[in-house]
């Protein structure tokens, strides 16, 4: 029986096509464009020949462009607006802190350093034997102005002699320790000299005014002669007994001392403010008269200037 061949016939399946959901992205993609075309059609009806001009610029030079006045490519007063801003986990570097807050920080960071250096000056009196020998004559405290230090006269210990301004020797060494300290710091430094009620009576036209001021001044050298900078010191005075420390025994030892101020900025800044001259004086009182300049003239003219001066009788002072 003779064998007939298989044959297979395969039947093509017409099936209407699928069409998918890609012209829903396009629609979408049509529709967002048309939405922002008519955006920038209101923006560009609402928007003033300068803001136009802004957008013209930005959209020349990006990146550097110099016309229009704002970095921002649609700025509408109010409207919508493209600024440049920080990711979610990195913060704006821009901060934006009042005056007031300003000066409360500088101030309170001004008074950390004060303490910082009365603790320094703490335990280098407590580690130096120089400073350790006097310490019982070192008052230290932090004023309005800053820290002071106050070198005092003990019973028996004086830092001068009586009425004169030169310094003991020891009080000479205290200094030079203290100036190495002292000459550490940027802050400018007050010296004030002062004495005791009690009068002084050593030459004609020469006060406790003059003395403590010579004191002083005598102590500023011995600390720039020590380290401190000639520039640091900004105030040398003399104050006699109008300051006394104790004032219930106005001629005490501890009364004659002298007074180093390590100042804060801002009481120098204050100081200088108040010694600052105004550009016309209310009151001029070294401007000479009409008649003292007349009589000047005179006597420039008939050389009667020339004339010397009787010297002064003795006892007489000649100012």
């Amino acid at each position: 029986m003779e064998q007939q061949p298989i044959i297979i016939k395969r039947k093509k399946k017409v099936v209407a096509g699928h069409h998918g959901g890609s012209w829903k992205v396009a629609f979408a993609d049509f529709a967002t464009a048309m939405m922002a075309f008519f955006l920038v059609l209101w923006l560009t009806a609402t928007a003033t020949p300068e803001q136009k001009r802004a957008v013209e610029g930005y959209f020349k030079d990006p990146v550097g462009f110099t016309e229009g006045g704002s970095p921002n490519p649609i700025d509408l007063g109010g409207s919508a607006s493209v600024i440049d801003e920080s990711s979610l986990d990195i913060e704006s570097s821009t901060i934006q802190i009042e005056d007031e807050i300003v000066d409360e920080l500088a101030d309170t960071l001004e008074q950390r350093r004060m303490e910082q250096l009365f603790q320094e000056l703490k335990e280098r009196i407590e580690q130096n034997e120089t400073l350790q020998e006097f310490k019982d004559q070192l008052l230290i405290d932090i004023t309005d102005e800053g820290l002071r230090i106050q070198i005092v006269d003990r019973s028996g210990r004086p830092m001068f002699d009586s009425g004169r301004a030169e310094l003991k020797y020891y009080t000479q060494e205290l200094l030079f320790e203290l100036a190495k300290t002292l000459g550490s710091v940027n802050n400018k430094l007050s010296l004030t000299g002062h004495t005791d009620a009690t009068p002084f009576n050593g030459r004609p036209g020469y006060t406790n005014w003059e003395l403590s001021a010579d004191r002083a001044n005598t102590a500023r050298r011995a600390l720039v002669a020590g380290g401190v900078r000639s520039e640091q010191i900004a105030r040398v005075v003399g104050l006699s007994d109008s300051v006394l420390f104790d004032t219930d025994n106005p001629t005490a030892p501890i009364n004659r001392r002298i007074s180093i101020i390590v100042l804060k900025n801002k009481s120098v800044a204050d100081a200088r403010a108040r010694a600052a001259s105004s550009p016309k004086p209310l009151i001029d009182l070294t401007r000479p008269t009409e008649a003292q300049e007349q009589d000047a003239l005179d006597k420039l003219e008939d050389g009667s200037w020339r004339e010397e001066r009787p010297e002064p009788a003795p006892g007489e002072l000649n100012w």
